[in-house]
């Protein structure tokens, strides 16, 4: 594992960045440029923008349910991608052809508090699981990042009463842990990102 955050670290985001917190897809895939992401992805070019903040009014005004708006910048050997309230991300459909010669990590909230987090690795679904209910984990490896997810912040006891203040913020953290790339207030303020509409498979 390559990063040591804990859900700690990322209070930032709720603070700084509330719409996107309320319904958000983050995806990291190692590999691709922004550029290239977009590609793979069969999205049309719609411009560049600087920081995260400026991709939640655009994203709004795309309404059909078969399309998202996304933008993505390069960081390191890794294609970031952001979405407001959509869920490309962590499309099945997607996402898996997406990895095969590659890694892809995505978490997803939406407003109902509906959750995911996917790790996915040459054409596998490794692991996945809803952060609200780290307990219930699917995939090829469900099981081994037990310790990166304790270490990261979830409550994975199946106790009424468990701990999931931090749940989404735990996301952040464990996403760092598996790709190495920390998102941080200043990257989110200054990344210039190229955007683009692209089509939402109809099957997960």
């Amino acid at each position: 594992m390559n990063g040591i955050t804990t859900a700690a670290d990322y209070t930032w985001l709720e603070e700084r960045h509330p719409d996107l917190m309320e319904a958000y897809c983050v995806t990291l895939v190692r590999g691709l440029t922004a550029e290239g992401l977009l590609r793979e992805l069969s999205a049309e070019p719609a411009g560049r923008l600087t920081g995260v903040a400026a991709l939640g009014e655009p994203s709004y005004e795309v309404q059909a349910p078969s399309l998202t708006y996304v933008g993505a910048t390069t960081v390191g050997d890794w294609a970031l991608m952001i979405e407001y309230n959509g869920y490309l991300g962590i499309r099945d459909a997607a996402m898996l052809p997406l990895s095969r010669g590659r890694t892809v990590v995505s978490h997803f909230r939406n407003v109902n508090a509906v959750d995911h987090f996917k790790w996915y690795e040459d054409g596998t679904l490794r692991l996945h699981f809803e952060p609200l209910f780290a307990c219930h984990r699917d995939g090829s490896h469900p099981d081994e990042l037990l310790t990166e997810m304790r270490e990261s912040g979830f409550d994975l006891s199946e106790d009424d009463d468990r701990d999931t203040r931090r749940h989404t913020e735990a996301a952040f953290a464990l996403a760092h842990r598996v790709t190495g790339i920390r998102l941080t207030p200043e990257l989110f303020e200054s990344a210039e990102f190229r955007c683009g509409v692209a089509p939402v498979p109809r099957s997960s």
